[in-house]
């Protein structure tokens, strides 16, 4: 599912609200949501997950094309957790 998808089923789930309310309430959601994990605080969803930073540290590495010795620079990645609601649900095939 993407963003149109996730917009699209929310408009048809919510009769009494118009699809460009839905999409723009599904943007602020989303814009929050990154600037949030983007200042580095941790955003908890109860039942479905957290989303956060992890902290990379500098080390080494190659480059692939040519072998060479290259150092990779410290950083910070975007991780999700999930809760342990979504952790216990069945997988379900979309056939």
């Amino acid at each position: 599912m993407n963003r149109s998808d996730l917009i699209s089923k929310l408009a048809e789930l919510t009769p009494n609200l118009q699809a460009k309310d839905v999409e723009l309430g599904v943007k602020i959601i989303l814009e929050k949501l990154a600037s949030t994990i983007s200042n580095g605080s941790r955003v908890e969803i109860r039942g479905f997950g957290s989303f956060g930073l992890n902290y990379r540290k500098p080390r080494s590495g190659r480059n692939p094309k040519t072998g060479e010795k290259i150092t990779v620079t410290a950083k910070y990645h975007p991780r999700f957790k999930p809760g342990k609601t979504l952790r216990e649900l069945p997988i379900q095939d979309e056939k």
